[in-house]
């Protein structure tokens, strides 16, 4: 199908871009998500904005010992990223499984989270890194823990006159994500990003996000309790992950994968995520 007529409007800057929001619009990074939904007319925005050559809003940069990711950042970038590559190399290696090469050039952080689509692979990474996501809009700036931002299906903490800035988060190198996903598209069947606290050979605690189970991402918190204060070993990971996912009570059944087997594939895909980083510390 063809979209509806639009108004194109380009962004000079993140408070512009708030100006044009609050006046009726329609934000525009990447538009991996927006275009297609625009191409059904399942979205008819009568203005876009694009957000994507603002300068500053892209990039990886490390401040104060934290991390910072800019939301017009495309996923290539997060991908190639060599500070990543050092300091959480799973965030790298997640961003180079999402979808395709033309997804990873022109598809952006932002883009994914604001989205927050139940089978992305990002909202798994950020809940794993407990990882602040940084808010704008009129009344000024916040961010939003990662834990609170993704609410529902297609649902996030929000408002209609704000738009995503960035993400800031300490780094950990053991930590791991493990997907199975589906063949054409590479979004996740079942997706689980795991980071561990690790010292003297005990896991003093543990953060583990699910995405492409349920209608939203989640974090796995018995599995984390179960973990806690344990001896960092495979059995137990084998102990831990063994019922991961149980007290879900919302999985998904699609034309990708049954509940059932969704259900099925959480502990595989939690314990290989955990053992993953688990041979990172």
């Amino acid at each position: 199908m063809i979209p509806t007529a639009f108004e194109y409007q380009r962004a000079t800057s993140v408070d512009d871009a708030i100006a044009k929001l609050k006046a009726g619009g329609k934000i525009l990074a990447g538009g991996h998500s927006l275009v297609p939904l625009m191409k059904l007319r399942l979205s008819e925005p009568g203005v876009l904005i694009d957000i994507a050559r603002i300068p500053g809003l892209a990039g990886v940069s490390e401040k104060s010992g934290t991390i910072e990711i800019g939301a017009a950042t495309v996923h290539h970038d997060v991908a190639t990223s060599q500070l990543l590559r050092d300091k959480s190399p799973f965030v790298a290696e997640a961003a180079s499984d999402i979808g395709d090469q033309q997804v990873r050039n022109r598809g952006t952080l932002g883009g994914s989270l604001a989205h927050a689509d139940p089978a992305a692979d990002y909202p798994a990474v950020m809940l794993a890194l407990e990882a602040d996501i940084l808010v704008k809009g009129p009344k000024g700036p916040r961010s939003v823990k990662a834990s609170a931002f993704f609410q529902g299906l297609f649902t996030v903490d929000l408002a209609g006159d704000e738009i995503i800035t960035g993400v800031r988060f300490a780094p950990v190198k053991t930590a791991a994500y493990a997907k199975l996903h589906q063949r054409a598209s590479h979004f996740a069947i079942v997706g689980v990003a795991a980071a561990l606290d690790v010292k003297g050979g005990t896991i003093q605690s543990a953060r583990l996000g699910l995405t492409g189970a349920s209608t939203y991402a989640t974090r796995l918190s018995k599995v984390e309790a179960a973990l806690a204060g344990k001896p960092l070993s495979k059995a137990t990971i084998e102990a831990a992950s063994k019922d991961a996912g149980a007290d879900i009570a919302d999985i998904n059944s699609d034309i990708h994968a049954s509940e059932a087997y969704r259900r099925a594939m959480i502990p595989v895909f939690t314990r290989r995520a955990l053992e993953a980083a688990m041979e990172r510390t």
